[in-house]
């Protein structure tokens, strides 16, 4: 899993601004740790619900370069 900056507040705050970062971390999907007295003490994370498709994880990040369907001119042992 990669290593990913962590958001930090100190107790405090986070009780002062608790339902507003329990939104955020629903939305960003990241998690915060909160510190008493300058010492970690929680960390607040999303749930996972259920585990996310591997099917369409990766799409949009290819590109197409070229005419994928031209024959490319190489001769493979099966033309033999």
């Amino acid at each position: 899993m990669p290593q990913t900056l962590q958001q930090t507040i100190a107790a405090g705050e986070f009780k002062a601004k608790c339902l507003h970062l329990l939104d955020e971390v629903h939305q960003t999907r990241k998690e915060i740790i909160i510190t008493k007295r300058g010492r970690p003490v929680a960390k607040l994370l999303p749930i996972e619900s259920e585990m996310p498709s591997v099917f369409g994880r990766m799409k949009g990040t290819g590109r197409i370069l070229g005419d994928i369907v031209a024959p490319t001119g190489e001769k493979w042992e099966a033309d033999e």
